[in-house]
Order: C-alpha cells, then sequence, then structure tokens
C-alpha cells in the first residue's frame, strides 16, 4: 500500500522537523536534523531542559558538519506548545521515555495536532510502534524509527508498526542519509529491532558478570576495549544511555521473556534508587565532571 507519503529530499528540504522530547537521545536527534540547513523544533514542557537541549544543537552543530565533510548550518527552536512544534513538520519524532503509557497519551497528543502528511516515527529502543498506535488513528503513518546514540552512532531501525505504508518506508530510507544517518529495515516486528537484540545480548551478560562478583566495570569494559578497539565499553555505554532508561528496557524485555535473569536488573535498580543514572547526574558505573 502506498499514500501521500512519497517526500524525497527536494520536497522536504525547507519543511520543519518536530522532536518530541529534549533528553539525551532527543537532542543528538535534534542535532543530526539541524545538519541539512533546515529548522528542528525540539517540544519539552520543561524550559530549562529545552534551554540545554537547544545549547547542545547549536554548540555541537559546526563540530559535526567540520567532522562529516557535508551539509550546511541548520537551527533548533525549542517550544512548549506542541502544535507550534508539529506546524508543517515532514516529520516528527517521539523521544519521551520508555513507559509505554506515556508514549500511547504523547501519540493521543500528536496525532491531533500534526499536519496529515507528517510521518510519524517513535525512537522507543524495545516497544514495537503497534503497542503504541491505540490512538492513532491513521496507523499507516507510524512506524519505528530507533536511534542509537548519533552523532556517534549513526544506525537507525526502522521497523513497520504491522500497517505502516510502503512509500512512507521507502521515503525514510531514501531520505535519512541526507541528514547523516543510516536506516535499516526490520523485516517483520521485533522486540530489541536487529542490533539492540544483540547489543541486549552482550548488556545483559556484562551486568551479570558485575552482579555475581566476577568482575568489575572497567574490567570489562577494558577488556571490550583492547580486543575490540573501540573507544567505549558497555558500562561506559550504559552510562551514556543513562542506567534509568537502560533498566526500563531491561524490565520490558523480561515482561516478554520471564527466563531473563533478575540479578542485572537488581544491579541496575540498585543505582536508580541511589541517583546514579550515568553521565547525566554525574555519577553511574564511572563518575563524571559536571559543567
Amino acid at each position: 500500500m502506498t499514500g501521500c507519503y512519497t517526500h524525497t529530499f527536494a520536497d522536504i528540504k525547507d519543511r520543519p522537523v518536530a522532536v518530541v522530547g529534549a533528553g539525551t537521545l532527543g537532542r543528538r536527534i535534534a542535532l543530526m536534523f539541524a545538519s541539512r540547513g533546515g529548522t528542528v523544533r525540539l517540544y519539552a514542557r520543561r524550559a530549562e531542559q529545552l534551554a540545554s537541549a537547544t545549547q547542545y544543537v547549536t554548540d555541537s552543530l559546526p563540530k559535526l558538519l567540520k567532522d562529516r565533510g557535508f551539509g550546511e548550518l541548520g537551527t533548533a527552536v525549542g517550544v512548549t506548545e506542541l502544535r507550534e512544534a508539529l506546524d508543517d513538520a515532514w516529520l516528527v519524532v517521539e523521544s519521551v521515555p520508555e513507559k509505554l503509557e506515556v508514549k500511547i497519551e504523547a501519540w493521543a497528543r500528536i496525532d491531533q495536532a500534526a499536519p496529515p502528511d507528517t510521518i510519524f516515527g517513535t525512537n522507543s529502543s524495545s516497544y514495537p510502534s503497534r503497542l503504541m498506535a491505540e490512538k492513532v488513528r491513521d496507523k499507516t503513518r507510524l512506524c519505528n524509527t530507533h536511534f542509537y546514540m548519533p552523532p556517534d552512532v549513526n544506525a537507525v531501525d526502522l521497523m513497520s508498526d504491522g500497517q505502516t505504508d510502503r512509500g512512507l518506508l521507502d521515503a525514510l530510507l531514501d531520505v535519512l542519509p541526507e541528514f547523516g544517518v543510516y536506516p535499516f529495515e526490520a523485516r517483520k516486528e521485533s522486540t530489541g529491532f536487529i542490533f539492540n537484540r544483540i547489543w541486549a545480548a552482550i548488556k545483559r551478560e556484562s551486568l551479570a558478570v558485575v552482579a555475581e562478583g566476577v568482575a568489575r566495570p572497567e574490567d570489562v569494559d577494558g577488556m571490550f576495549k583492547v580486543n575490540w578497539r573501540v573507544p567505549a565499553g558497555p558500562f561506559q555505554m550504559m552510562d551514556m544511555v543513562g542506567l534509568d532508561v537502560v533498566l526500563d528496557i531491561e524490565n520490558h524485555y523480561a515482561d516478554e521473556f520471564p527466563h531473563l535473569p533478575k540479578s542485572v536488573r537488581d544491579l541496575l535498580q540498585a543505582y536508580v534508587d541511589a541517583g546514579k543514572l550515568g553521565v547525566k547526574t554525574g555519577e553511574g558505573f564511572y563518575t563524571y565532571p559536571q559543567s
């Protein structure tokens, strides 16, 4: 099936992108969409979070363009009215907390405010978009657009909600590389999509060896970096994502797969209960200087 979502870059280059949620990933997604000269509107309810997110984009964009070698300086604007964020947007990416009830309500509000040809993408890292489509009237316009950690990790999972317009998916496959992010389509519904299913197993086993007292986080990360020649190990990566987000994801996996070990969630819960969420709070598995 093919509807009105046959966007090309020429069609959308002068139209804004809306990002709903201005947290760790929301602001990074906004950065990528601001790298082709257009406008990105970041929506969040907290003015201080919006100010921090838009400043991140403004400060990071020149270096991104220099390192990447192509693109054009765009603009990030923070707004606290959802309808303003969505005005004439060709794409809206939802990046609210990884809690299904929060996402369902976010999409209900987006659905009421968005133009009829706006593509709906959820950045959910573990929930199929089908599960949050309850209050979306036209389910052909919704899909998973799962970003990892741009601008450092630039793959994107695309996945249908089971009814997604084929032309919409083809348009995203064609257009997203213009913004320096590279989509890969999951050909059937899969919890965790493609790479995250593999990453989840690595992450879970890394947590297990620490929970069991076999190793420290720095031992696991150190071996990872030596053996695979990567700049960061699993615990550093979890700290970057946020341990509260990692715990939400693990709880979701455990709901679907009850056999998964509880010790890894207990370890994460202890850090979350102590307020040690990673880079964003200055301490997680490691400590970080706060600016």
